[in-house]
């Protein structure tokens, strides 16, 4: 069910329940108003009953009658009963019919001259008590409340319509308001269904507001932004990957269909055999690149993890720096160190730490000529600071923010050999370390990466 249609619904009941609540509450009032109009009526027909037969002065009592001839209209089965009880011992010297209960004829007594009140389905009853010397009489009337009767079955008819009528105007309100309110969203529907691999570039409409409508639009719109900018990236990282892995193929088919030819001097077999080892050994390390670049990419939940201490890490990478490149020129510096020990250690994967760290060390020496590359630790609060510090030949402004897309090189490393994927790489990885890396660099100046991680 659409979610319009669950709306008019909803809607819809919501009426029908206030209107049958409200009818229910109007009908009680009315019922009870009407039930005490006849009551007051029933009561006043047995004072008039009560003055007539027990006045003294006969005039006053004939008056009593003429007048309830001429201005009362009599009521529907209308009846009157008279009963007797000895004044002092309170017993009724007359039976009363079954209709008038014993009870009753108590209640009367005890009321001393109020007027009591009684209904059964239909019938209305009003008793009261007439004191004498030796004998009191207990005056009842009774009677049907047809007319009253009527009036409420036909209030009850035009509640029963009105309260339909009001669900069926309710129910196309609703429908008709659901329809406007929905209306933006068919619209953004119709526009989403339009949207394919093949044509990112489409977007909603915004229509510049702050309601929810606008806010869906503006988020939905960003998400494609990024969505085309993922396809945009695997298609660019397929097409380098293609080309990288392609280059040292090439050469090694190459260089093996050269070796085959013809017959060679043994020099010429070695020297052939070399560059095919050197151009594997080139493809293993791009592969490798890889596979670590894809490791990165999940959420680091499958991976080993264990405490690390940072000064240790970069000591590590410092010696992992000498054995990759011997003749190095890497300083490493450690500040304020914190009392507390587990100040110093964070959790996390420590081959990726290491490859992370390393890559930017070692991106530093290249670059740079070997010229000096300070890597840096200070400790802060809740988090350690490791700074890289180099004056080789930095990156152009316009390429920084490029960096971490895998197998983009800055215009101003064609002479220097490489993939592109290191920065990639090592982004990756301080991401599932939960921390961040951040690159200042000017060109022909230097470039200083700083990689801050949680501790603690």
């Amino acid at each position: 069910m659409k979610i319009q249609t669950r709306t008019t619904i909803l809607f819809t009941v919501i009426t029908a329940v206030f209107f049958i609540a409200l009818d229910i509450v109007v009908y009680y009032f009315i019922n009870e108003a009407a039930q005490n109009d006849f009551n007051k009526r029933v009561e006043l027909r047995a004072k008039i009953s009560a003055k007539y037969r027990f006045e003294k002065n006969k005039v006053s009592a004939e008056a009593f009658q003429q007048l309830q001839k001429q201005y009362l209209e009599k009521l529907s089965q209308e009846k009157a009963f008279v009963f007797e009880a000895d004044s002092v011992t309170g017993k009724f010297r007359n039976h009363s019919p079954k209709e008038i209960s014993d009870a009753f004829l108590q209640e009367i007594l005890l009321a001393d001259g109020a007027t009591v009140f009684k209904q059964t389905k239909f019938r209305h009853y009003a008793g009261l008590l007439h004191k004498d010397e030796k004998v009191n009489h207990i005056i009842i009337k009774s009677a049907t409340n047809q007319y009253g009767l009527e009036v409420m079955g036909d209030l009850r008819k035009i509640m029963i319509t009105t309260l339909l009528f009001s669900i069926a105007v309710s129910y196309l309100a609703g429908q008709y308001f659901a329809k406007r309110t929905f209306r933006p969203f068919r619209s953004i529907t119709n526009k989403v269904k339009q949207i394919n691999e093949n044509n990112l570039h489409l977007r909603l409409e915004d229509t510049g507001g702050k309601d929810e409508i606008a806010e869906l639009t503006q988020t939905f719109n960003k998400m494609i932004d990024r969505i085309e900018m993922a396809f945009e990236t695997q298609n660019n990282f397929i097409s380098n990957a293609s080309h990288e892995l392609r280059t040292p193929l090439t050469a090694i088919a190459a260089e093996a269909d050269f070796a085959l030819s013809k017959e060679r001097t043994a020099a010429e077999y070695q020297h052939s055999i070399q560059h095919i080892v050197s151009q594997s050994e080139k493809l293993q390390q791009l592969i490798k690149g890889l596979l670590d670049l894809a490791q990165t990419g999940f959420d680091g939940k499958k991976l080993s993890w264990e405490k690390i201490r940072l000064d240790q890490l970069i000591f590590d990478v410092k010696a992992n720096a000498d054995a990759i490149m011997p003749d190095n020129n890497v300083a490493v510096s450690v500040e304020h160190f914190p009392e507390d020990e587990n100040k110093m250690i964070i959790t996390g994967n420590y081959n990726l730490l290491k490859i992370a760290i390393s890559n930017i060390v070692l991106n530093a020496c290249k670059y740079s000529h070997n010229k000096k590359v300070v890597l840096h630790l200070k400790f802060e609060e809740n988090f350690g600071r490791i700074t890289v510090t180099d004056t080789g030949i930095g990156i152009p402004e316009e390429d920084v923010k490029h960096i971490y897309v895998p197998f983009f090189r800055a215009s101003n490393t064609r002479s220097y050999e490489g993939y592109g994927i290191g920065m990639p790489l090592s982004k990756n990885i301080i991401r599932l370390h939960k921390g961040k890396i951040e690159v200042n660099s000017k060109e022909n100046v230097g470039t200083v990466v700083e990689v801050i991680l949680p501790v603690g």
